[in-house]
């Protein structure tokens, strides 16, 4: 297992050059050093020389990729893209264009993002997995037929509705929490319970009605059909094998959005006003902020090729037939 995930980590190197240089081209394709000078400094009464200042001061003076003028290996390294590209393979995010510290950023943003990413996930997987056991047990009967309706109900409202309808109702009507904002300590619970609550809810139908199409699949097998004619009973099949032999599938979809979760959600938190890494990277996005913008798609990146591998490893733990060569 350990050259095998030598070798996952070094494939994950290129990837991730390429993930980099392709959001540098596609940037600034889109916004030229000019554009992010004037959208930082403001669109009137900017003179070419505060331009040319403001680029200057934040590196975007030079070529973007090929240094003509200069010689050596620093025709590649006096660059826009080396110089802003090299220090985020150990980590070093820099500075944002206004001149604030990226991982000090990071760091701050990523608790209130977890303290609503974490819940919704963990008790989002209990609740799903539960569900579907259960229609799957009462497969065929009037609880099964209503509970596939209320999951497709459930997955053809859109995400919106639940957080717009659960700050009506729960925070306007019923005054039970803060309708937006946030709070650190003790008192954090009171403005993230409403978002994993909606968290939850929002993924229900979608994520039981796939559980139980996995789990009947499974029921349909021949080590289930040998189960049950050793004499065991229906709920020692469903959660003693069927379950344990479904969990592979559900593992691949669970495990890679794990360090995904570090990230936050981009529209949970903007209508929360809950100031985690989501609305940082909008934020980011809306002032064409570059430095921003390409720290965090390098750190999803890179937290994606993580949950990959750890998808690999819990395979391994699911199932010891499993072998990472």
């Amino acid at each position: 297992m350990l050259a095998y995930l030598i070798r996952r980590v070094l494939y994950a190197i290129p990837v991730l050059i390429g993930v980099n240089l392709f959001t540098f081209a596609l940037f600034f394709y889109v916004n030229s050093p000019d554009d992010m000078a004037q959208m930082q400094l403001g669109q009137k009464r900017v003179t070419p020389e505060a331009i040319e200042k403001w680029k200057a001061e934040r590196g975007y003076n030079k070529p973007m990729f090929v240094n003509a003028g200069a010689k050596g290996s620093k025709k590649l390294t006096d660059t826009v893209f080396f110089q802003k590209s090299a220090s985020l393979f150990y980590f070093d995010f820099g500075t944002s264009d206004d001149g604030r510290d990226i991982g000090y950023e990071i760091e701050q943003r990523m608790w209130p993002s977890l303290a609503i990413a974490l819940p919704s996930f963990l008790a989002g997987l209990a609740c799903y997995i539960s569900g579907a056991l259960i229609l799957a047990f009462f497969r065929a009967t009037q609880l099964d037929f209503w509970g596939v309706v209320l999951c497709v109900a459930a997955m053809s409202v859109s995400g919106l509705f639940y957080i717009i309808g659960g700050q009506w109702l729960v925070s306007k009507l019923w005054h039970w929490v803060p309708i937006s904002g946030y709070a650190g300590g003790a008192e954090s619970w009171r403005f993230v319970l409403l978002p994993v609550l909606i968290g939850v809810a929002g993924g229900a139908g979608a994520s039981a009605r796939l559980y139980r199409t996995i789990f009947l699949e499974e029921m349909g097998k021949d080590y289930v059909r040998t189960a049950r004619a050793k004499g065991l009973s229906e709920a020692k099949v469903l959660f003693g094998h069927v379950l344990r032999n479904g969990m592979i599938p559900i593992l691949t979809g669970v495990v890679v959005a794990i360090p995904s979760l570090f990230i936050g959600s981009l529209v949970m938190e903007s209508f929360f006003g809950i100031p985690g890494l989501g609305s940082y990277t909008i934020d980011a996005i809306q002032s064409q902020d570059f430095q921003i913008v390409r720290s965090m798609v390098f750190l999803g990146s890179f937290l994606y090729i993580l949950g990959l591998i750890l998808t690999d490893i819990s395979y391994t733990l699911a199932d010891p037939r499993v072998r990472l060569r």
